[in-house]
Formats: C-alpha cells, sequence, structure tokens
C-alpha cells in the first residue's frame, strides 16, 4: 500500500476546475471552504432548489446553484450528502447532467461498493 502525503499533491491541478460540493452539512461546508481558502477560484455548492443552508453558504460567499445546474457546470462534483439520499441524487441530477469527464468523488463508497449507483463510463469516480 502507497500512503500519499500533502507534498506528493499538486494543488495546482484543481485551482483551475470548477468545483462542486453537493450537500452543505459539517463535511461539504469543511471542503467547500478548504477549496476556496486553498486557492481553487471556482468553487460552488449544490444544493436542492429552497434549501435552509443556502444563505450559509451563501454567507460564506460561495456560489449556490441545484445539483443540476452543478452537474452541468462542473468538471469535479464532490457528492457530501447522507448515504441513503446519494443514489436517488446521482439519478435525479447527476446521471444525465454530467459533462463527459468530469470527476464525482465520494467520501466514502457505499452506494459504489453496493452498486447503488452505477456511473456512466464517460466519468471519472473517486472515493477519498
Amino acid at each position: 500500500m502507497r500512503v500519499y502525503y500533502d507534498r506528493d499533491a499538486d494543488v495546482n491541478l484543481i485551482k483551475g476546475k470548477k468545483v462542486a460540493i453537493i450537500g452543505y452539512g459539517s463535511q461539504g461546508h469543511a471542503h467547500a471552504l478548504n477549496l476556496r481558502d486553498s486557492g481553487v477560484k471556482e468553487v460552488a455548492v449544490a444544493l436542492r432548489a429552497g434549501s435552509a443552508t443556502a444563505k450559509k453558504a451563501e454567507g460564506e460567499g460561495l456560489k449556490v446553484m441545484t445539483v443540476a445546474e452543478a452537474a452541468k457546470w462542473a468538471d469535479v462534483l464532490m457528492m457530501l450528502t447522507p448515504d441513503e439520499l446519494q443514489a436517488d441524487i446521482y439519478y435525479a441530477d447527476l446521471h444525465d447532467n454530467m459533462k463527459p469527464g468530469a470527476a464525482l468523488l465520494f467520501a466514502h463508497g457505499l452506494n459504489i461498493h453496493f452498486n447503488l449507483i452505477e456511473p456512466r463510463k464517460d466519468i471519472d469516480v473517486l472515493m477519498v
């Protein structure tokens, strides 16, 4: 097994990407602010229409859009919603809207491992 450290990563690779964080709970909030503070210029938070957390994200100066809008816009999408919601979100908003070659990241791989989400072949899937 190879272990990677901060020195192994080139943060410049993501600075030019459009990154959408799906969900704005404890993980989504931390990921979005960390990306912004690390120099990523285009960070958005993807939320369902009428989400109560939209004002919180906007208060941090983050762009807020629906999940479907974010899927069309982003190069990289990080799924940070509860596991039990992810398959519905993927099939309703991401599957038909993500750009070919986009990357979809998960904080853990339950939905991928158990085939609850079967991603399109033309996107990259990463589990962090």
